[in-house]
């Protein structure tokens, strides 16, 4: 951090402060307003600013990102209209994983044992094939396990295990996930 003293001035340098606005001026030209369809387009943004992103990922226009930079979208991911993701710590989120419409990463926190309230942040993962629900609120620090199913506006203080259905306030594991055989994929292959 470049300040431990939020009370006196930002915790975030001058170089990164300035990314920061002409990201913004970026988002509102060249990503807010495009069409849902444009997802490469998004994704090239992205790209610009320092994410990585894999192929075929999905972000729709509305989602709003702090910094670019500090993001990972794996191949096919989806993230949906009015998400946050407050990257002020780095967020990875795995391929195929789900983030659904208003759900908020929050990657940044405060110690607010401390007088000058020092930023914290801790990296956020979401595992391959992971689904968020709608208005999902995650914890900075939160692992979320390969396959694992949060509920609509859970909050996730700790980290969730791998294929299981989790929600609530707090979060939750609740039963095992078990993905069906789809049978017309299996009538193909006999």
């Amino acid at each position: 951090m470049h300040n431990q003293d939020t009370v006196t001035g930002p915790s975030f340098s001058l170089k990164n402060r300035l990314g920061r606005v002409l990201w913004s001026v970026f988002y509102v030209l060249f990503f807010r307003f495009t069409p849902n369809p444009l997802h490469s387009w998004r994704s090239f943004v992205l790209r610009m600013f320092g994410a990585k992103v894999g192929k075929g990922v999905h972000v729709y226009p509305s989602v709003k990102i702090w910094a670019p930079w500090n993001m990972e979208f794996g191949d096919h991911c989806g993230i949906g209209n009015g998400a946050i993701l407050y990257s002020q710590g780095k967020i990875h989120i795995g391929q195929r994983a789900v983030i659904s419409q208003g759900s908020h990463l929050c990657a940044g926190t405060h110690d607010f044992t401390k007088t000058g309230f020092p930023l914290i942040t801790k990296p956020i993962y979401i595992g391959d094939q992971a689904w968020l629900a709608a208005e999902t609120f995650m914890h900075p620090g939160v692992t979320v396990g390969e396959g694992a199913v949060i509920g609509a506006r859970s909050v996730v203080t700790k980290d969730m295990p791998a294929w299981m259905v989790c929600s609530g306030f707090p979060c939750k594991p609740i039963k095992p996930r078990v993905m069906e055989e789809n049978s017309r994929i299996k009538a193909k292959i006999l």
